[in-house]
């Protein structure tokens, strides 16, 4: 399980945690990737945390007392330890026996440890006897759950290593939660809606804290030569980085253990504190204590003489707790060491590849040098680049900068072999790929479109291959079938071994067959040790980690599927951290992406194009460098930089902040906006050149994910006005929705960047409530020029009672209620914000909005009338005088647009209009809210008689329209118009001619005119002509008519669907709605009326004399 959906089930109902006295609890350190927090203290001190170790869970508490004083966390927590079949049974420590009374839901049983249970609840202080059978309990399966505080145990013995001896650790540790001689503060705190992002990265940062503990520099001195290392996956991390960007020694994490390597194995030796320090880290926490050290390392024994730990010369054996070996001499036993590893051992590794390389210059370094093929598993590569010498200041925190050097010469090895006999890539048929997104370092495109958006892509990840197909039919598509056959191949690395078919492409299985290679139909859990091969869908995580590791150890991965129905139908999940097939490829430098790429007939990549091709983060290098060196692109580069952005804004979104790699991307882009000059967009700055537009978009994305958005902020906005806030704003809200989302207004502003808290009432929490920040919803970012940025407001969900929220850009605050839902009266506190001009009928008096409201500080105004707000810019309503007479002529409009569609008179969602400086499409356009520019805004509060409403009501009339009426192309851009006309003529007293000019008699006229004169042709009858049939309808029949017509499709069943079938509908209902056979009139004007129609308004008189008959 996720550790977001584990973090969810385990705080399930708890909004707020006290730690009170007179219990101080331990500070809890987190290490490895599995650990995450429960409970953060206002000090940022985890008091509460939560792992996995093998088949098991475990949760720990910083205070025995705990057990008691959370009972609701308890029974969460015992619900989510407990093994999903059979040993139900809770057993409880006999010094935990209190809590017994709590438990009453569960079947538990005060005694001693056994391993029969399915849960063990124990204190940190008694579990010495049994600790190595509680961490084969846990590994098997099992779930323990155990409390305690080890500052204490410290005063008493200040002489020991907590991590290794406090009894609590001995258990713990293994998950890598580990209690602290730090004390915990009481006080109360907020349950998050998610885990903080922060702490994943804290587990990381935890791990290397201990591994460069008391070292403040590193010298590589000559005449060793280290190896630079290449880090790939998602676990790996450096320790060690050169003045040239260069890391020399990194670790990383594989199943169960740990391993550290280095660029040279004079290293073993020159830096000893570092040594002992990685030992510590690498052992298991009990048992299999002793640290083996290969013969040609021996040297380090004598360093460790002086320390505690018990090291012997020897050849490796699965005993051993640790394993010190060079690089050069673990070919004979490198699969034994990788499972040393995957089950708990700690390997330290090292050895420089630059001699081999010089030795063996046509091998793959990364692939064939011995020791890679250890390490590799966990994501670090010896490479052939030799690393320079100097002196290397330590930094507190994991180094997140270093070089990346280009592989394209190996991977298009792996091209060439791929697309042999490969000259394009036929998708012309009805499946819809989506795209992929190409940026682990050893990652790469197969097949692209000539945007470079790749739908078949490859990578290497640990000692196996993996290739992914954006859609599941091309694993079967004949046109393919030599790529396919040669990418079995290529999976299989020569071995001839066994492919496995997933039973749901049992389709694929002739074609992949033709490859030579043995291909069986077989779920992964039944052949999974003896596959070379694996063909499945991506539509499910099943096997998930099993899959990797697979993967990680050799085997080869065929993956194909899609994102897109997927995103579609998961809208409030991001693609790149929910869909099943990330979870398994995102390690792998691969991901699906929501985004769909057109199917064709693709010519396949030449060896110089792909040399020549955009590189993920080689390409962010080249950026780096071109900006800070004020550098200009080349026309081939600025059209990467269209794609960067958009790969970069996909790649952040996965928030992997417990991945090194994924934070030097973060790192390196948030040096790209403090250095590039983020213009400063607006209407007299607009941005247009790709270097600008880049910037602004990554500067965006940067601020949503970086731990530290505030110090950025001054880096995108250099102006932000300092406004009045006000503190514990209630605003009470009422809802009753219908079939859509509705957007409440509060009257309240976010100025940009500025954060606030939200509490809300419990009987809203987890319903899909959200709260909206910004009304400019339209996103522009298609357009050729931006005035603002091109998404700039943001929601965020009501799935706790205490919601922060904020906006990089600001804006006004929202509740948005989903469809169906009714509140009233319902109180929301806001915690700080700026007021907001804001005017409601019934509820403002002119003597109010005159003395203080209008003059509100914040730049954005709303004025809400009985069916429709009105949205634009504060300065345009500093002068309004009398907002009552503009609420009284737009309620007459709405009243009039209800009318005219047969509606009752108050609107079940209230419309609205936002002036916006820039707006997606058009002068104005439909939809909710209704957009248009901000030039148009003095237009909606000038009094009837100074200016007709055509545009608005245009657009108001768009949102009545219904597609059981409508008839595309031909009447999208008429029927919308009737609205138009009946209201300048019923509400605003204008004649036809004078409320548009296309509606003179003279143009009218000779529209119809030459509309006969063209034949008559149905595919001429559109926008103007078109609605010149339904206004000869009107001054026939009357406004009347068209209610009554509006009117009868409301309740009409089964219309059809088909334009042709819905034309005939719409000539009998209003020929039965008037009692007139109209069927010539509407012959006249070409409409397809069938006879079987003629006939059934037969009996009805013909209208005879329409203006069509002359």
């Amino acid at each position: 399980m996720p550790q977001e959906e584990a973090y969810s089930t385990l705080m399930h109902g708890i909004k707020e945690l006290t730690f009170k006295g007179p219990p101080v609890p331990s500070k809890l350190l987190l290490n490895g990737h599995h650990a995450f927090p429960l409970a953060v203290n206002a000090q940022d001190q985890v008091i509460i945390a939560a792992s996995c170790y093998g088949l098991g869970r475990i949760v720990v508490m910083g205070h025995e007392a705990y057990l008691q004083d959370f009972p609701d966390l308890v029974n969460n927590a015992l619900g989510w330890l407990q093994p999903s079949s059979g040993r139900p049974k809770v057993g409880v420590n006999s010094s935990c026996q209190a809590i017994v009374g709590n438990l009453s839901s569960c079947d538990t049983e005060v005694c001693q440890f056994r391993s029969d249970l399915g849960v063990y609840i124990s204190d940190a202080y008694n579990i010495d006897p049994f600790a190595e059978k509680m961490v084969s309990f846990l590994k098997e399966g099992g779930g323990v759950l155990i409390a305690g505080q080890a500052w204490h145990w410290n005063q008493i013995h200040p002489h020991e290593n907590i991590q290794h001896h406090f009894p609590g650790n001995k258990v713990s540790g293994v998950a890598g939660i580990f209690f602290t001689e730090h004390y915990g503060p009481h006080g109360s705190v907020t349950v998050l809606s998610q885990m903080p992002s922060s702490w994943s990265a804290m587990a990381l940062e935890g791990s290397y804290s201990t591994l460069m503990h008391g070292i403040q520099e590193i010298t590589f001195k000559g005449p060793p030569v280290p190896s630079e290392l290449l880090l790939n996956g998602h676990h790996a991390f450096p320790l060690a980085v050169n003045a040239q960007d260069q890391v020399i020694i990194a670790a990383s994490c594989y199943g169960l253990g740990r391993i550290v390597v280095m660029g040279h194995e004079a290293y073993l030796q020159d830096f000893p504190d570092l040594v002992k320090n990685a030992l510590g880290w690498l052992q298991p926490s009990f048992g299999r204590a002793k640290v083996g050290v290969y013969p040609t390392c021996q040297a380090v024994v004598g360093n460790l003489s002086s320390s505690s730990i018990d090291a012997e010369v020897c050849q490796f054996r699965s005993d051993l707790g640790v394993y010190v070996t060079d690089a050069y001499h673990v070919g004979p036993f490198s699969k034994e060491l990788v499972n040393f590893l995957k089950e708990g051992g700690g390997v330290l590794i090292a050895g420089q590849a630059w001699h081999w390389h010089q030795v063996h210059p046509q091998e793959n370094v990364l692939l064939n040098f011995t020791g890679n093929k250890v390490c590799s598993v966990a994501g670090i590569y010896f490479t052939e680049h030799c690393g320079s010498h100097g002196q290397t200041t330590v930094p507190p925190q994991i180094p997140l900068r270093w070089s990346f050097k280009s592989v394209k010469g190996y991977l298009k090895e792996d091209l060439d072999v791929l697309l042999d006999g490969v000259s394009e890539f036929d998708i012309r048929d009805d499946a819809v790929p989506s795209e992929v997104l190409v940026h682990g370092p050893l990652a790469f495109p197969i097949a692209t479109t000539p945007d470079s958006r790749a739908f078949l892509a490859g990578s290497h990840y640990g000692q196996g291959r993996v290739i992914i197909a954006t859609h599941e039919t091309y694993l079967s598509h004949k046109p393919l079938s030599r790529f396919l056959i040669n990418a079995v191949l290529w999976l299989d690395k020569g071995r001839k071994g066994l492919v496995g078919v997933s039973p749901k492409l049992r389709g694929a299985t002739n074609l992949l067959s033709r490859s030579g290679l043995q291909c069986q139909v077989t779920d992964f859990s039944d052949r999974s040790d003896d596959l070379s091969v694996y063909v499945c869908t991506s539509y499910s995580d099943d096997h998930c980690n099993e899959i990797q590791r697979f993967v990680a150890e050799g085997g080869g991965l065929l993956i194909g599927g899609h994102a897109w129905y997927w995103s579609n139908t998961n809208i409030a999940e991001k693609t790149l951290i929910r869909y099943p097939g990330n979870h398994i490829l995102n390690q792998m430098g691969l991901s699906f992406l929501p985004w769909t790429v057109e199917g064709g007939l693709y010519e396949a990549q030449s060896g110089r194009e792909f040399l020549e091709a955009y590189q993920f983060r080689q390409f962010l290098q080249l950026v780096s460098n071109n900006l800070a060196q004020n550098q200009s692109f080349s026309d081939d580069q600025q059209e990467c930089l269209k794609k960067m952005e958009r790969d970069y804004v996909n790649y952040l979104s996965m928030s992997a902040h417990d991945c090194a790699s994924y934070s030097s991307v973060l790192e390196m882009l948030t040096d790209l906006v403090k250095t590039g000059k983020v213009p400063q967009v607006c209407e007299s700055c607009p941005v247009r050149n790709v270097e600008d537009r880049l910037l602004l978009g990554v500067a965006q994305q940067v601020c949503k994910h970086c731990p530290d958005p505030e110090a950025l902020l001054p880096y995108i906005i250099k102006d932000i006005p300092a406004l009045v806030t006000v503190s514990n704003s209630t605003v009470a809200i009422s809802a009753k929705t219908g079939d859509v989302k509705e957007w409440i207004s509060t009257g309240l502003y976010l100025s940009p960047g500025m954060r606030t808290n939200i509490k809300f009432p419990s009987n809203i929490v987890g319903k899909g409530w959200k709260v909206q920040i910004g009304c400019q919803t339209d996103n522009i970012q298609l357009l050729d020029e931006w005035k603002r940025a091109p998404v700039v407001f943001e929601c965020f969900p009501v799935d706790s009672n205490t919601v922060q929220v904020w906006n990089l850009w600001g804006g006004l605050i929202y509740f948005v209620a989903q469809p169906k839902c009714q509140v009233d009266g319902v109180e929301i506190l806001v915690e700080k914000a700026v007021r907001a001009p804001y005017y409601k009928s019934g509820e403002t008096t002119v003597y109010q909005w005159l003395q203080g409201i209008r003059n509100y500080p914040a730049p954005w105004a709303e004025l809400e009338f009985q069916n429709l707000v009105i949205t634009l810019k504060s300065d345009f309503i500093r002068d309004l005088e009398r907002p009552d007479l503009l609420a009284e002529q737009w309620d007459a409009v709405m009243r009039g647009v209800a009318e005219l569609a047969a509606k009752p008179g108050k609107f079940p969602r209230k419309e609205r209009f936002v002036a916006d400086v820039q707006i997606s499409a058009g002068f104005m356009h439909a939809g909710y809210p209704i957009m248009m520019h901000s030039s148009s805004a003095p237009d909606l509060l000038k009094l009837t008689g100074k200016k007709d409403p055509w545009g608005p009501i245009h657009e108001l009339g768009h949102n009545q329209q219904l597609p059981v009426w409508e008839f595309a192309p031909h009447t999208g851009e008429a029927t919308n118009n009737l609205w138009s006309v009946f209201i300048c003529e019923t509400v605003y007293g204008l004649k036809w001619g004078d409320a548009h000019q296309s509606l003179k008699p003279v143009q009218r006229q000779r529209r119809v005119q030459e509309y006969i004169k063209g034949g008559r042709r149905l595919e001429d009858w559109k926008v103007w002509t078109a609605l010149e049939t339904y206004l000869q309808l009107q001054e026939k029949f009357g406004w009347d008519a068209f209610k009554k017509f509006f009117g009868a499709y409301h309740n009409m069943p089964a219309v059809p669907q088909d334009k042709m079938k819905k034309m005939n509908t719409f000539v009998g209902t209003f020929s039965k709605v008037v009692d007139m056979n109209l069927t010539s009139f509407f012959k006249a004007w070409g409409w397809p009326v069938e006879p079987a129609t003629e006939r059934k308004l037969s009996s009805l008189p013909d209208w005879t004399d329409h203006p069509m008959a002359e």
